[in-house]
């Protein structure tokens, strides 16, 4: 399987690992075994998917990091600076204990944590290799790390920000009466790896009642004149890092009362959300602030999602903008603001930014108009 891999500062890496060995040794851990996805390749650099050949980092809280991987595997890696970053490279083929050489470099753990998505065909031989281990999840270290990104990772998001902007603009180029919404969303899928992705994460195409259901992707329903139509769009630009972006079209004047109204109170919630963010405020009062107005109008229960998500190597990740998150947001956060009101067996609506709190206040990547946008019926 290839391993993708980033070109990244050796110097950020390095930062990197000795931050995570760091919060690993101050939350009373022994050692991060991170196997691949997008917590290695925050970490080295390289990306890649696991299988049922052991790729494993081993990081611990003391000592000198190893990469554990096969030795099929390892050109993969050729480009990332294990020498530079101090790592001893593991090599193993198969018919050799690769999750016992893990165990072997760790010693007598008494307490490990592994990567959020390690399929448990790792897992388990681990935990059989280190039975006086407990093992814990290592979101809780890396995400301290993770959602205060630095400022590469602030330019890579709004770069992918600024491609996804562009796939908007094109819209009337693909949503018309007559097509499908599996057709708008193929050429969709087409314009978004020609406007700078790697490849459509997610492509939803939620006409008429469609939209009222939020993670609706496509179907065979025909898009007609006076549907409203929900877009919801993203994927990784070439440095892994994510856009995601919403925005609501109608064709034609909208069919169905209300809709302009309705929408103007979307539209108002997703602005107070938006310039409620900045430094020393809480996760859950921005969700407050887009929630606050949505229910004074009377649609509090049509708002069914939290306000936001993290962005980043991942579409979803820390922090979480839902209410119970007291979470103290800081600068170089960076997260989704995208309020919906839902007319069940009707239509819907969502507007999404990505934004990402600076030294004083907000910035969008995204900057497609708000409005309601009417194409040509």
């Amino acid at each position: 399987m290839a391993t993708v891999s980033l070109k990244q500062d050796p110097a950020v890496l390095a930062a990197r690992l000795t931050r995570a060995a760091q919060t690993a040794a101050a939350s009373d851990l022994d050692a991060l075994l991170i196997t691949p996805g997008s917590d290695l390749q925050y970490l080295l650099g390289a990306g890649g998917e696991s299988h049922e050949r052991l790729t494993c980092l081993v990081l611990p809280a003391q000592g000198a990091p190893a990469l554990v991987v096969p030795k099929l595997e390892a050109p993969g890696y050729a480009d990332v600076p294990l020498d530079d970053l101090g790592i001893e490279v593991v090599t193993w083929v198969d018919g050799q204990d690769s999750h016992g050489m893990v165990a072997d470099l760790l010693g007598t753990p008494s307490r490990v944590a592994l990567a959020d998505a390690m399929p448990a065909l790792h897992t388990l031989p681990l935990r059989a290799k280190l039975p006086g281990a407990e093992q814990v999840l290592a979101s809780p270290v890396l995400r301290e790390l993770r959602m205060r990104k630095d400022t590469a990772e602030l330019q890579a998001l709004r770069d992918a920000g600024a491609a996804i902007d562009r796939v908007h603009a094109r819209m009337a180029e693909f949503l018309k009466p007559g097509r499908t919404e599996a057709e708008v969303g193929a050429d969709i899928g087409e314009a978004i790896l020609a406007e700078g992705h790697t490849e459509a994460a997610f492509i939803i195409v939620g006409s008429a009642a469609n939209g009222a259901s939020p993670h609706h992707s496509v179907s065979d329903r025909v898009i007609e004149r006076g549907d409203v139509v929900v877009i919801d769009i993203g994927g990784p630009i070439a440095s892994g890092y994510n856009s995601d972006c919403t925005r609501t079209y109608a064709i034609g004047e909208p069919a169905q009362a209300g809709v302009r109204e309705t929408y103007a109170v979307l539209q108002a919630a997703q602005r107070a959300a938006v310039e409620a963010v900045r430094p020393g405020v809480t996760a859950e009062s921005i969700d407050a602030a887009a929630r606050e107005p949505i229910a004074a109008a009377g649609f509090g229960e049509n708002f069914v999602h939290r306000t936001g998500h993290g962005i980043g190597l991942d579409v979803h990740e820390e922090p979480y903008i839902v209410g119970g998150n007291q979470l103290v947001l800081e600068p170089g956060m960076a997260f989704s603001v995208e309020p919906g009101i839902y007319q069940q067996g009707q239509w819907g609506a969502r507007i999404e930014d990505i934004v990402i709190v600076t030294d004083d206040g907000v910035e969008s990547v995204n900057n497609q108009p708000h409005e309601l946008v009417v194409l040509p019926a």
